[in-house]
C-alpha cells in the first residue's frame, strides 16, 4: 500500500512539474532561511554556557549618582572583589580583569596584540577555560606571569615548548610564560590571547579603592540561589562605607550582580570586553524565521488547494472503484511528505552556499555541524512532518471528500470556502512582505540619519594611532614630523577619540561647599584636540602650548589646569557660555584650575544616549594619537605616516584605524539588522511572488476558454490583462492596509532605543504600497499577457 502511495505521489509530482517546482523551491528557500536563523539563534543562546560554574558566576555592575549625574557602568574599583569576599558569606571567590592592547615581542617576532588581558590568580578556579600546559592554581600567582592561548603560543614559538619562555611587553617589561590555554570559544565574552597576572599592574593600580573604576569584576557565589540575598545586602553595606562628609545628600555608590551567562543577551550594561546582543533581536529573528516559513507553507497550501479541481475526476474514479476516503487522504498526505522532505534536501544544499555570506554578515563562525546533531535532525524532521501534515491536510480532506457522482458528471465546482482560503493566504503572505519592506526602509532611513547627523565634530579622514610610554615621550617630535606633509592638517593626543568618551570624574566648582562635589564625564587631551576634532568654539580661547606647560610639574600642587566645557556642562553648573570663562574648578584628584573655553555640544556617545555634560582637560599621557588628513592622496599620506612611524617608533608595529570606522562600530547591531531585514524582505517578496505566480498561472488555466471567447469578441490584450490582474491587486491592497500599521508600531518601538532618530516618513508607506502593487502587476501580467496572446482557436479547442 505504502509503495503504491509513493509511486502515485511521484507520478503526480512529475506530471505537475511547474507547480511541483514552485512548491519545492519555495519550501526549500523557506526551510534554508529558517535553518540559517536557527544556527544564529543557537549560537547566541549558547553564549557563555560552557562554564561548569556558570550558574554561580556574577558580573558586578557599578551604579552611582553624583549630583545630576547617574550612571551604571561595567567596571568597578579594585576593592569590590576582595571586600565582598571578606564581607558576604554568599561570595566564595572573586576575580578582577582588565583588557588592553599591547605590543609583544619575542626574538624577531613583534605584534600589536589587541586581546591582552590581566586577571587575578583565581581566574581558572572561576571560569572553565581549559589549561593545556601549566598549573591553573599557580599560573597567574606572581607578577609578570602570563598564559598564552594555544594559537598564540604557536604563533610565537612554533613547535617549541613555550613554558618558561620570556616575552617582552611594550618594550619595557619581561613576562614569563607559565601556561598555555585552549583557544577561547567564539561564543564567549572573554576571548584572550594573553592572560597576565593582575599583580603585574603597577602598584598604584592595585590599591583597594571603591573609585577609579577600570576593572571588570566577577564573583563566584557559593550557591546559584544566592543572587537575590547578596543583591539585597549590598546597598546597605555600601552606605556604611561613606560618611556624610564624603557624599552629598542624595548621592550614592552601589553595586549590582548579574548572572554572567545572561550578560550577553539580557544586560542593559555592555560587557567589558565586547558589545552585547539584545534578547530583543533574538525574538525578532525568531519571528522572522516563523514568518518566512509561514509564507513558504502558505504558498504550498495555496497552490495545492487551487489544483484540487484538476484532480476531481481522478478522485471520483478512485471512489467508484472502491477507494476509501482514508486511503485517498493518506495518498495526498504522502505527496505532501515527499515534496516537503525533497525540499529539505534542497534546503541543506542551499544552506551550504548561504552560510559563508551569512557568517560575514553577522560576524560569527556558524557551522552546519550543529544542524546534523541527532537531536537537531530529529527536531528538523519533526518540523517537516508538521509542515507536511498542516500543508497537505486541508487539500487532502477536500479532495478525499469529493462526491464521485457530481465529479464524473462534470457538475463539481470549486467551493467558496476554498476560494476564501486562497485569498486569505495571499493577503497574509503579502502582509508579511509589506511588513519586511517597511521595516527595511525604516532601519535604512535611521542608519542614513546616523551617518548624516551633524555630530559636532568631524570624523572624516582622521587616523587613530596607538601609543605607549616611549611614543608619549617623543610626541612633540612625532607631531612635527607628521605635519611636514601637506596632507596632514593637525595632530593631537588624547585618552580616547571624541566618538566614545567613557571617563567619569568628580567635579567641584566655586560656590559649592568644601568637601562636596558632583560627577561629570571628562576627556584628557592636549592643546590640539579642538582643532583636530573640528569642535566649534562658543566662547573663550582654545588651549595653547603654554597652557600645557602649566601641568606635569614634579610637585603636582604647582599644576594649574585650563578646562574646556561643553554647553551641557555649562548649563548643568548654572552658568552661561560667557560668564563660565575664568570660573574656578577642581576635577578629580587635585586638578585645580579655571574654565578657559566653551565648545558647542557634540555627540561623544552613540545616538542612543542624550548628550551629557563634559569637561576636556589638559593631559600629557595620551592613549591615542589622532591625525587629521586633508583627504587628498590618502594612500600616499598613510605611507608617509607609516615611514615616519617606523623611524620614530620602531619598537611599535604601525597600526591604525579610521575614526569614522570607530563611529560605525557603535551601530554594528543596527547595521546587521538593516542588512538582515533587506535579505529577509527580499525572501518574503520572492516567496510571496512565487506563490502569486503559481496561483495566477492556475487561475489563467481555469479561465482559458473565457479568455479565448473575449478575444474573439474583440477584447484587447491590455483589457484581458487588467481583468485578470485587478482581483489580485485588490488582495494586495488589503495586505498593504494590514501590514502597514503592524510595521509602523513595531518600528516605532524599535526607534525608542534612540534619543536622536529619524521620523517614520509617509513616503515609506507610499513606496511600499506602490512596490507591492508593481510586483503584483509584473508577476500576474506576465502570465496574463501570455494567455491573451494565445490563439483563441487553440484555447477554445482545449478541454
Amino acid at each position: 500500500m505504502i509503495k503504491n502511495y509513493l509511486k502515485i505521489a511521484l507520478r503526480n509530482l512529475v506530471k505537475n512539474g511547474t507547480f511541483s517546482l514552485i512548491n519545492i523551491l519555495g519550501l526549500s528557500v523557506g526551510l534554508s532561511a529558517c535553518m540559517l536563523i536557527g544556527l544564529y539563534l543557537h549560537y547566541e543562546l549558547s553564549y557563555d554556557q560552557f562554564h561548569d560554574k556558570g550558574d554561580r558566576i556574577a558580573r558586578v555592575v557599578m551604579e552611582y549618582k553624583m549630583g545630576d549625574s547617574h550612571s551604571s557602568i561595567n567596571v568597578t574599583g579594585t576593592k569590590v572583589a576582595p571586600a565582598f569576599k571578606r564581607t558576604f558569606p554568599e561570595v566564595e571567590n572573586g576575580v578582577r580583569m582588565y583588557k588592553s592592547e599591547l605590543v609583544v615581542k619575542y626574538g624577531e617576532k613583534q605584534f600589536s596584540e589587541p586581546d591582552f588581558y590581566y586577571a587575578d590568580s583565581t581566574f581558572f578556579d572561576i571560569f572553565s577555560f581549559k589549561l593545556l600546559q601549566g598549573n591553573p592554581a599557580k599560573a597567574l600567582e606572581g607578577p609578570y606571569n602570563v598564559v598564552l592561548s594555544e594559537s598564540t603560543a604557536k604563533k610565537y614559538f612554533g613547535d617549541q615548548d613555550p613554558l618558561g619562555k620570556i616575552i617582552r611587553i611594550n618594550d619595557t617589561k619581561d613576562f614569563t610564560v607559565t601556561g598555555v590555554a585552549a583557544d577561547c570559544p567564539d561564543n564567549s565574552q572573554i576571548k584572550f590571547d594573553f592572560l597576565a597576572s593582575f599583580t603585574s599592574i603597577p602598584a598604584a593600580r592595585k590599591e583597594e579603592t571603591w573609585w577609579n573604576a577600570n576593572w571588570a569584576t566577577f564573583l563566584l557565589l557559593k550557591n546559584k540561589d544566592s543572587f537575590n540575598s547578596l543583591e539585597a545586602k549590598i546597598p546597605g553595606y555600601m552606605r556604611s562605607q561613606f560618611s556624610k562628609d564624603e557624599m552629598n545628600a542624595g548621592d550614592y555608590l552601589t553595586y549590582h550582580t548579574e548572572p554572567f551567562n545572561k550578560v550577553h543577551l539580557y544586560s542593559e550594561v555592555e560587557s567589558s570586553f565586547e558589545p552585547n546582543t539584545s534578547i530583543k533581536y533574538i525574538y525578532i529573528f525568531l519571528a522572522v524565521a516563523l514568518m518566512i516559513l509561514g509564507i513558504a507553507c502558505f504558498t504550498y497550501m495555496n497552490l495545492t488547494t487551487a489544483k484540487a479541481t484538476e484532480r476531481a475526476k481522478e478522485v471520483g474514479m478512485r471512489k467508484v472503484l472502491g477507494a476509501m476516503r482514508k486511503q485517498l487522504f493518506w495518498q495526498f498526505i504522502s505527496e505532501s511528505v515527499i515534496l516537503t522532505f525533497g525540499s529539505l534536501l534542497l534546503a541543506f544544499a542551499l544552506l551550504y552556499f548561504e552560510l559563508g555570506p551569512f557568517n560575514r554578515l553577522v560576524e560569527r563562525d556558524l557551522s552546519m555541524g550543529v544542524i546534523f546533531s541527532p537531536l537537531n535532525l530529529l527536531f528538523i524532521s519533526g518540523v517537516c512532518v508538521v509542515i507536511a501534515v498542516m500543508a497537505g491536510s486541508y487539500p487532502a480532506l477536500i479532495l478525499s471528500g469529493f462526491q464521485p457522482l457530481k465529479v464524473l458528471k462534470g457538475t463539481f465546482k470549486t467551493s467558496v470556502s476554498g476560494l476564501v482560503l486562497r485569498k486569505t493566504l495571499i493577503i497574509f503572505q503579502f502582509s508579511i512582505s509589506v511588513f519586511f519592506i517597511i521595516g527595511t526602509l525604516v532601519v535604512k532611513n535611521q542608519l542614513a540619519f546616523i551617518q548624516n547627523k551633524k555630530l559636532g565634530y568631524n570624523k572624516e579622514h582622521v587616523l587613530v594611532l596607538p601609543t605607549d610610554g616611549k611614543i608619549v615621550k617623543q610626541l612633540s617630535t612625532i607631531k612635527s614630523e607628521f605635519k611636514a606633509s601637506t596632507s596632514v592638517l593637525s595632530v593631537s593626543g588624547a585618552y580616547e577619540t571624541p566618538v566614545s568618551v567613557n571617563g567619569s570624574y568628580s567635579i567641584w566648582t566655586e560656590g559649592m561647599p568644601v568637601g562636596k562635589s558632583n560627577n561629570i564625564m571628562a576627556l584628557p587631551a592636549d592643546n590640539d584636540f579642538i582643532e583636530t576634532a573640528s569642535l566649534q568654539l562658543v566662547s573663550g580661547n582654545p588651549l595653547t602650548k603654554a597652557d600645557m606647560g602649566r601641568i606635569g610639574n614634579e610637585d603636582a600642587n604647582n599644576d594649574y589646569y585650563y578646562f574646556t566645557l561643553n554647553e551641557s556642562a555649562v548649563k548643568k553648573l548654572g552658568w552661561t557660555n560667557e560668564n563660565a570663562i575664568g570660573r574656578k574648578m577642581n576635577l578629580g584628584e587635585g586638578r585645580n584650575g579655571e574654565v578657559k573655553a566653551v565648545v558647542k555640544d557634540f555627540h561623544f556617545a552613540s545616538l542612543h544616549q542624550k548628550i551629557a555634560p563634559l569637561v576636556i582637560f589638559p593631559d600629557t599621557y595620551p592613549n591615542v594619537i589622532m591625525v587629521k588628513l586633508s583627504g587628498n592622496n590618502m594612500p600616499q599620506a598613510i605611507d608617509f605616516i607609516r615611514d615616519k612611524w617606523q623611524v620614530l617608533a620602531p619598537h611599535h608595529p604601525f597600526s591604525y584605524r579610521f575614526m569614522d570606522d570607530e563611529y560605525n562600530n557603535l551601530y554594528t547591531t543596527e547595521m546587521r539588522t538593516g542588512t538582515a531585514f533587506s535579505i529577509f524582505a527580499f525572501l518574503a517578496i520572492f516567496l510571496a511572488a512565487l506563490g502569486l505566480l503559481g496561483l495566477a498561472t492556475f487561475s489563467i488555466q481555469q479561465r482559458i476558454k473565457e479568455i479565448g471567447i473575449r478575444k474573439v469578441l474583440g477584447a484587447s490584450v491590455g483589457g484581458i490583462t487588467y481583468l485578470i490582474s485587478k482581483d489580485f491587486l485588490k488582495l494586495v491592497f488589503v495586505a498593504v492596509m494590514i501590514g502597514s500599521p503592524a510595521a509602523y508600531f513595531t518600528m516605532k518601538f524599535w526607534l525608542e532605543d534612540f534619543v536622536y532618530k529619524a521620523d517614520i516618513a509617509w513616503w515609506v508607506f507610499a513606496v511600499t504600497g506602490a512596490g507591492a502593487m508593481l510586483i503584483t502587476v509584473l508577476t500576474v501580467s506576465w502570465q496574463a499577457i501570455k494567455a491573451a496572446l494565445m490563439n483563441p482557436v487553440k484555447s477554445l479547442k482545449s478541454e
